[in-house]
């Protein structure tokens, strides 16, 4: 199935308490079989609760994942497990185990085989999509459908991330967080979000207890994740990301452009000087990389108001400036 290149559907925009409705399931065998009936909403915030263990359980004891649940992702998924225990081990983060060591019933192996087979996957597709497409646009194209934001955003608008195991205090307020900032962009915000990572790992993992309990089946990885996936990011939904599209935008125009990150460590602030004049500006305290992401697309918000511009000319090309320069100092200069 190819990548839809006209009329692409808007990306879902989900409150807590909004279902989609899964796909028809499908088996290890390719049979269909009829879910069972998702958690009512009333009840979403019960179901959320961490699990206890007995009084009379042994020491690092934890509950096992309910049938009721695993029927539940099941449906949301489209598929049946043939071993029902990859459902569990694909959506419990090691903090669940705390205070005891994890063991090796957590994601992280799932992660990793599932992060393998989407790539490839996701490289099949845009490559017999867009035939005549050179490889840098095709990567783009590629990292846009299986980065941790696209990711994430699976996640929330199935409501996998329900079923997350854990037990990291902060988490479930990021993801809170996440979910809110999600209607401002309608497929992808090209690293304006912070999606927490959790998300895109608990995909991946699924995807990969997918592909190992199809006994490495990749078409039938492909129809689950495309599913889920709807609508993929096509060439004509593609955004640029800001820190790329601004230094083409001074490379093209000839003006000079520092991204002054060095305050960031005190003030939590990136600063965008373009001709020595200050454009951009963004604070963010979590990650220095979104504030830097976010002063730019300020800085270019700014750039095109002045230049009475509609958009910045964007380009399929490579960016002249490798990104990974911004990493090797507090500024960078174009001139």
């Amino acid at each position: 199935m190819a990548i839809s290149d006209t009329n692409p559907r808007p990306a879902r925009c989900l409150s807590p308490y909004n279902t989609p409705c899964p796909p028809a399931p499908i088996g290890h065998t390719g049979m269909e079989f009829t879910p069972s009936p998702s958690p009512a909403a009333d009840d979403d915030a019960m179901r959320r609760e961490q699990l206890h263990p007995r009084e009379d359980a042994p020491e690092g004891f934890v509950p096992p994942m309910s049938a009721a649940d695993v029927a539940a992702v099941e449906s949301l998924l489209g598929y049946e497990f043939a071993d029902k225990s990859l459902v569990e081990q694909a959506l419990t983060h090691g903090s669940f185990y705390y205070p005891y060591r994890p063991g090796d019933s957590t994601y992280e192996r799932l992660e990793y085989l599932g992060d393998g087979v989407l790539t490839c996957l996701m490289s099949r597709e845009v490559f017999l999509t867009y035939r005549d497409l050179p490889p840098g646009p095709l990567t783009r194209l590629r990292a846009a459908n299986v980065d941790k934001e696209k990711l994430a955003r699976v996640a929330v608008d199935h409501r996998i991330h329900r079923f997350l195991r854990h037990k990291a205090p902060q988490l479930d307020g990021q993801i809170d967080d996440f979910i809110k900032e999600l209607c401002k962009y309608q497929y992808h915000s090209n690293g304006l979000l912070d999606a927490p990572k959790v998300l895109s790992d608990i995909v991946e993992s699924l995807i990969g207890a997918i592909y190992l309990d199809s006994n490495f089946n990749q078409e039938v990885v492909w129809r689950v994740f495309r599913n889920l996936a709807d609508p993929l990011i096509s060439l004509e939904t593609l955004g640029r990301h800001p820190v790329s599209e601004l230094l083409e935008f001074c490379q093209k125009n000839r003006r000079g452009l520092k991204i002054m990150k060095d305050g960031w460590d005190k003030n939590l602030k990136v600063d965008v000087l373009v001709d020595g004049e200050l454009v951009g500006s963004a604070v963010y305290g979590q990650k220095k990389e979104i504030a830097q992401n976010r002063a730019a697309k300020a800085a270019l918000d700014k750039l095109k108001e002045t230049l009475g511009q509609c958009s910045v000319e964007s380009a399929t090309g490579e960016v002249h400036v490798p990104l990974d320069r911004l990493d090797l100092a507090g500024a960078l200069e174009i001139q």
